[in-house]
């Protein structure tokens, strides 16, 4: 309940994560860039007012707009900057001692002839303890001085930022003989008595001068690193201007990594038609359960005291099975999307920003593993690749990609590039387990891509209507919806090569081959042509689905990073059926793939190979030029552990079947950790219990893990009922889903047009 007012605690609690991230209590601060600053600050005019503490602080904050700005200027005077490309003013008024002279000075912006400032910053005081060698009458003065000062800041408060910097810590052992009489009990009684008048001037208006509080709590934490004593270090000063920027920007910016002081999004006209269609969904299921349970009872079997025989129901309504299946569904998924709503939409619960350290991420890794290896069972067979190893694959896989993506690994540079590996393993399987089947059933019905399409599809396009959120944004899912048409459409279109045929004439295989380096020549060139790329997709409605912030740059660069890969999945089958035709391998119970000689030359040359790319992505420098190369080389280490996994035969005769349950959910895993695991879309933390850290990743991982084998089983379900067998019948629903998708389309395009 204390996500609701992000701001106060944004400017008045934090606690370090490390040495120099800040973390606010109850939201995520967003690390603004200089282009960002000058987007937010754009005509804007920003006055610091007080000491050379403001002056710190001043300084800071014009970095963020120019970083090339020198600290230099009169110490003790007025300092302008001026940004002329952003007509940005940001000036800082020397005024040490809050008194006349600063009274007057900020009268004249309440005066109507003079433009007012639209952020001030104010903050003063150790000069007064400093001039008057820490007297009771100077406290006394202050008192009075802040006194008529207040309705004045009020005043512009009215239509100004106004910021009261409250006075940060002194290390007193550094301090130099002129400045020993600036003690901490001192500056806690000006900090006292301006937050007390600043407050009670407060509750008699409606505007409010904000204070600024926090940067005590950062000086406590570093003013040890202090030169004097006096000044906070420049990491400190940085971290408070970051802050000043947060409080102001992210209501103006809005972005997905600043949750503080950013308002709830008002929801949209689908949102809105969403809510109440799921809620009509379970006033439907619960009516229809109880007229489903009434009719049970009136017609439950009963004895006939007569005959002694057991009298049958006389009635059942087939019809109403399936419907009462659709509405407990979309029941069930109504519940479940009110949950996505409020974890990540609705400022209900709070959240933190990431934070990485080897051993958030390692310790984990090895506790999984421990449980994976400990859950061992035996194969029902023992094929290559069979299913249950695929499952358990996929399943480790996607537990180590959550707690990459929780523990904020992504800014360690040989984590990342292993895990690049592992999603390219997860499209190297969908070419693999797609072109098999294509190959083996010969199935290129409808029925079954709209099967598969559905299972992949449903659960993101709600989420897109739920969440407010683009299509492209869950990128994963287009990816492997993309790669299975193309799968489709290279074995599909004339002519038709699967295995019967084949079987027939050995030229097929040659026809398939051909085919595949055709579908290679496409990869490549589309790879290479940006603007070739972007033009398919750019075109209506495609450029619908795989837009970002206006154009298809995301979607080019997260398919031109593993482009081969699923190529190399269809190869691997191939060349696997070859072999299995040529009777070279061997997969018994317990046998090795190939004769012994070969199996531990090919295992030394895998574990070697897998061992050779840990190394080469660990010596990583530069992400752009490994991204680059990593299409290309991903194939070694994905190839190395199939064989390394598949060639000794007790090996592939077990699995883990821990990770195999994690594998048969894997894609609603990927899909949910979005919204309920992590927050912000990915970028941050949810956080249900605040302060404690490892009990609420333990409480939101068991809800999150619940929630996507529910998603798994109402994804199954309902494929059923949507996508049926019967060619008349899916027609009409393919039919009821384009005038879905059009409804949406339509009024999608609405806010748009009452905007314009």
């Amino acid at each position: 309940f204390k996500g609701g007012d992000t701001c106060e605690y944004l400017l008045s609690s934090g606690r370090f994560l490390g040495e120099k991230v800040w973390q606010p209590h109850s939201c995520m601060m967003h690390k603004y860039k200089n282009s960002e600053a000058k987007n937010c600050l754009i005509d804007k005019h920003v006055v610091f007012i007080g000491d050379s503490r403001i002056r710190q602080l001043f300084y800071s904050f014009i970095k963020l707009i120019n970083p090339q700005v020198k600290e230099e200027g009169i110490k003790h005077g007025n300092i302008p900057f001026e940004d002329k490309s952003a007509s940005i003013k940001v000036d800082f008024l020397w005024y040490p001692e809050v008194n006349g002279s600063m009274r007057q000075r900020i009268k004249s912006w309440t005066e109507g002839s003079v433009a007012k400032p639209h952020i001030i910053v104010v903050g003063a005081a150790t000069w007064s303890i400093k001039i008057h060698n820490g007297s009771n009458e100077a406290l006394a003065q202050y008192k009075i001085n802040i006194t008529s000062i207040a309705p004045l800041l009020e005043k512009l408060a009215i239509s100004s930022d106004v910021y009261w910097v409250l006075q940060d810590p002194v290390y007193e052992d550094m301090l130099s003989e002129s400045r020993k009489m600036i003690t901490n009990e001192k500056i806690d009684a000006y900090n006292e008595a301006a937050v007390r008048i600043l407050n009670s001037s407060s509750r008699n208006s409606k505007a409010k001068v904000k204070v600024f509080s926090v940067s005590k709590l950062i000086a406590q934490e570093t003013i040890m690193k202090s030169a004097d004593g006096l000044h906070l270090p420049e990491s400190s000063r940085d971290t408070n201007a970051m802050i000043l920027m947060n409080v102001y920007c992210n209501k103006i910016m809005k972005p997905i990594d600043g949750s503080c002081c950013q308002p709830q999004p008002p929801l949209t006209l689908i949102q809105k038609i969403a809510f109440c269609f799921f809620t009509l969904s379970i006033i439907g299921y619960l009516i229809i359960s109880l007229i489903h349970r009434n009719n049970y009872r009136k017609n439950k079997s009963c004895t006939d005291l007569e005959s002694g025989e057991e009298k049958k129901p006389a009635i059942s309504i087939p019809n109403v099975s399936t419907l009462e299946m659709f509405l407990h569904c979309f029941c069930k998924l109504g519940l479940i999307m009110t949950y996505f709503y409020l974890c990540d939409r609705a400022n209900l619960f709070m959240k933190e920003n990431k934070f990485y350290t080897h051993s958030s991420f390692f310790i984990p890794i090895a506790y999984i593993l421990v449980l994976g290896v400990f859950y061992t069972e035996n194969t029902k067979e023992t094929k290559v690749l069979n299913r249950e190893q695929t499952d358990e694959w996929k399943g480790w896989m996607q537990l180590v990609i959550l707690i990459y993506h929780i523990s904020g690994a992504s800014t360690f540079l040989p984590v990342y590039m292993h895990i690049r590996v592992l999603v390219a393993a997860y499209l190297f399987q969908t070419g693999y387990g797609h072109f098999s089947y294509f190959w083996i059933k010969g199935d290129f019905g409808v029925y079954r891509v709209c099967q598969v399409l559905f299972r992949l599809n449903f659960l993101v396009v709600v989420l897109c209507i739920v969440m407010d959120r683009p299509y492209q944004f869950y990128y994963f899912v287009p990816l492997v919806t993309v790669w299975f048409m193309i799968i489709y459409a290279t074995l599909a279109v004339w002519p038709q090569i699967i295995q019967k045929k084949a079987n027939g004439n050995c030229l097929w295989h040659f026809g398939l081959l051909l085919k595949l380096i055709c579908l290679l020549t496409c990869i490549y060139f589309l790879s290479y042509s940006q603007g070739a790329f972007e033009k398919i997709f750019s075109f209506w409605p495609l450029s619908k689905c795989f837009e970002l912030n206006g154009n298809v740059y995301e979607w080019w660069f997260r398919w031109k990073l593993d482009r081969y890969v699923v190529f190399h999945g269809m190869l691997f089958f191939f060349i696997y059926l070859a072999l299995q035709k040529r009777q070279m391998i061997s997969e018994g119970k317990g046998d090795p793939l190939f004769s012994n000689r070969v199996s531990n030359v090919l295992l030394f040359i895998s574990i070697v190979s897998f061992l050779t790319y840990s190394v080469w992505a660990s010596s990583c420098k530069n992400k752009t030029e490994c991204n680059e190369l990593h299409p290309s080389v991903s194939v070694v280490q994905i190839l190395a552990f199939i064989l390394i996994r598949n060639i000794p035969g007790y090996v592939r005769s077990v699995y883990s079947s821990f990770f195999a349950w994690f594998g048969k959910i894997s894609l609603e895993l990927f899909i949910c950790q979005y919204h309920i695991w992590l927050a912000a879309d990915t970028k941050g933390i949810l956080v249900l219990i605040p302060g404690y850290p490892m009990f609420n990743v333990l409480v939101s991982t068991f809800i999150f893990v619940c929630v996507a084998h529910e998603i798994s089983q109402i994804t199954n379900d309902l494929a059923q009922i949507v996508v049926p067998k019967d060619n008349s019948t899916l027609l009409k629903r393919l039919l009821c889903i384009a005038g879905f998708f059009s409804g949406l389309h339509f009024f999608s395009a609405m806010p748009d047009q009452s905007r314009h």
